[in-house]
């Protein structure tokens, strides 16, 4: 069972190798959000990004005092790039929905992968202890940056390729379930991680459904319901974390 992770990683990787270049959307620019708020355009993808900041900004003040903790210290070089990312991510999104466009996705898509990559070295921690999980982060952040640059560089040449960028989101969805079944993470934090990784794919859902989902409600597009799905799926990790460090002080 310990070497599932790894058969199913190189099988993914496999599969991205051979499905060949993904490319981004003809028209993934065309949002359906077109409310103005105190002269902000697209108000609704611009604000809901808020919540990203107020989830990291708790994640931080309630996981830094736990950070040299037995219970924490393998996994925060992972928490601490995932929370980085996740409190860039609402500058990053902002600026790219003010004015929708390639030439500004990139600002939107590094911290979104830096979160990924940070998710993926937090919870290897927290399940497999003796990992060196300092050097890991590093790693999967250069790996994270490098997956953007790689489709800047192949979307100005025509033929832009997102299977990098994609592969830390995936990782994530398969990865984590395995890494806490196989090394019997606290069921309450499996439970948490469980929740956020279907508000995930919920708030995936959502961006497809865009328009439709706009032209249903009114009120709210799909893509702006998109950032407060992924909003409370990052709550519902932070929580599952938080929720373990104070199971484990309380029995102590």
């Amino acid at each position: 069972m310990k070497v599932t992770p790894a058969i199913v990683t190189i099988g993914i990787i496999a599969a991205f190798a051979v499905h060949g270049r993904i490319a981004q959307p003809a028209n993934y620019n065309d949002f359906a959000d077109h409310s103005a708020l105190l002269g902000i355009p697209h108000a609704g993808d611009v604000l809901s990004n808020i919540g990203f900041a107020l989830v990291a900004i708790w994640g931080w003040l309630t996981l830094w005092p736990h950070r040299n903790s037995d219970q924490l210290r393998a996994g925060w070089p992972g928490y601490r790039l995932f929370l980085i990312g996740l409190f860039l991510t609402v500058f990053g999104s902002a600026f790219f929905h003010l004015a929708p466009g390639n030439g500004r996705l990139t600002w939107d898509m590094l911290p979104i992968a830096l979160a990924g990559a940070g998710l993926l070295v937090g919870v290897r921690g927290d399940t497999q202890r003796g990992s060196n999980t300092n050097i890991e982060a590093i790693g999967l952040a250069l790996f994270a940056a490098a997956g953007v640059v790689w489709w800047v560089y192949t979307d100005r040449h025509g033929a832009g390729d997102l299977r990098p960028y994609l592969l830390l989101q995936v990782l994530p969805l398969v990865l984590i379930p395995l890494w806490q079944s196989i090394h019997r993470a606290p069921r309450t934090e499996r439970i948490a991680f469980a929740a956020a990784m279907g508000l995930y794919v919920l708030a995936k859902l959502a961006e497809v459904l865009d328009h439709q989902i706009a032209n249903t409600l009114g009120f709210v597009s799909g893509h702006t319901l998109k950032h407060l799905i992924a909003t409370a799926a990052t709550a519902a990790i932070v929580w599952g974390v938080t929720r373990r460090l104070s199971k484990a002080e309380r029995s102590l």
